[in-house]
């Protein structure tokens, strides 16, 4: 059975939060919208996200470490949220593993949220229901976008490419192939919940630098001949043009 799901690689993740908002644009205006803020910027702020972003250090000074970690709904191949909706709001599609929340039957009750061990859930205030990552389902399946483009927003957005996306049931996929590599896990497997979503651990990157890199091989301005500046015989604008 297919089942999507993001990888997300830690050792390059900035914490630019590019996710984040186009995560917020996109789904805003799409079939999971609207995802109402009524006071985003207040003392007490309030608004409805799909990816979240947590930053906080890591070891102890003076050896510590920034550790920037995204986080979503994780596509559970054993979601708790399904079981305990009353309604059958919650569910999880058998083509591709991603689990949905269907509007029309959701009563905003929290149970979905409360079961959640990841805290994924968020009660739109607007519409007062629930919501989450939908892994931009309307955007992945929709023919009108070039191949390339049928990812979701928020890997379209990634500028260091932290964030990958495919079958990770497909032994031969990238994001497979990542998590094999890379020693990718799961976020808290003793739930028992499967969590689709993996993340690649922070490694140690060695740099070596040679003696002969520390010099610049060759100077462009002086490629070809063409020297660094005009010689000063040479008209100048003022010279040839009219103004």
């Amino acid at each position: 059975m297919t089942q999507l799901a993001l990888v997300i690689d830690l050792n390059v993740c900035v914490g630019c939060h590019a996710c984040v908002t186009s995560c917020k644009e996109w789904n805003t205006s799409g079939w999971a919208g609207p995802m109402t803020d009524f006071d985003p910027y207040g003392a007490d702020p309030t608004g409805t996200f799909f990816n979240r972003v947590q930053t906080f250090e890591v070891g102890q000074f003076p050896n510590t470490q920034t550790v920037h970690f995204p986080k979503s709904c994780l596509h559970c191949e054993e979601p708790p949220c399904v079981p305990v909706c009353p309604t059958g709001a919650s569910y999880k599609r058998a083509e591709d593993g991603i689990v949905l929340v269907d509007y029309d039957k959701c009563i905003g009750c929290k149970y979905c949220s409360w079961a959640c061990p990841y805290g994924a859930r968020e009660l739109d205030e607007k519409q007062k229901v629930m919501k989450k990552c939908t892994l931009c389902v309307d955007r992945i399946y929709d023919q009108a976008l070039p191949e390339s483009e049928r990812k979701p927003a928020c890997v379209m957005a990634c500028p260091t490419n932290a964030r990958l996306f495919g079958d990770v049931h497909d032994a031969e996929s990238e994001v497979s192939r990542q998590i094999r590599d890379n020693g990718g896990y799961q976020l808290m497997p003793e739930w028992g919940t499967k969590p689709a979503n993996h993340y690649l651990p922070r490694r140690k990157t060695e740099i070596r630098i040679h003696e002969d890199e520390l010099v610049r091989a060759d100077n462009p301005l002086k490629k070809e001949g063409i020297p660094a500046k005009p010689p000063a015989d040479r008209p100048t604008l003022d010279d040839t043009t009219s103004w």
